[in-house]
């Protein structure tokens, strides 16, 4: 994950505004996140959450389906909270899955090498 700055090419006497200030995505398998710091007009920041996933139309051809969420500053202390209530919840009620450890596969690899051990390449000339 990693995030990036916009270049702010403004000064104090330009009365533009930037939008977006700092985004960082997170791709997890057939989805990706954007998390957008944005600003308002007065400067204000918030963050908007994009869920994008890839779609496709009978046709073949595809558009991505996006969904939104507009989070600002006065509700991050309570959305922190509830997320991380959630996250406990999770990890309470179903624990994660072992992960595989680098053994097993080595011995995966090992059966299989033992199951072609028998064979002489001599005897495929023949």
């Amino acid at each position: 994950m990693e995030g990036y700055s916009k270049n702010d090419n403004t000064d104090e006497t330009d009365n533009s505004f930037r939008y977006e200030v700092y985004s960082t995505v997170i791709r997890a398998g057939k989805r990706t996140y954007f998390f957008d710091v944005k600003s308002t007009r007065n400067e204000e920041l918030y963050l908007a959450i994009t869920e994008s996933k890839k779609r496709f139309e009978n046709d073949g051809s595809y558009f991505y389906e996006k969904h939104k969420i507009f989070l600002y500053r006065e509700d991050f202390d309570k959305f922190c909270d509830c997320l991380q209530e959630i996250f406990d919840y999770i990890k309470t009620a179903q624990p994660e899955p072992t992960p595989r450890i680098a053994e097993e596969d080595e011995l995966e690899e090992e059966v299989a090498v033992k199951n072609f051990s028998g064979l002489d390449f001599d005897d495929l000339n023949k």
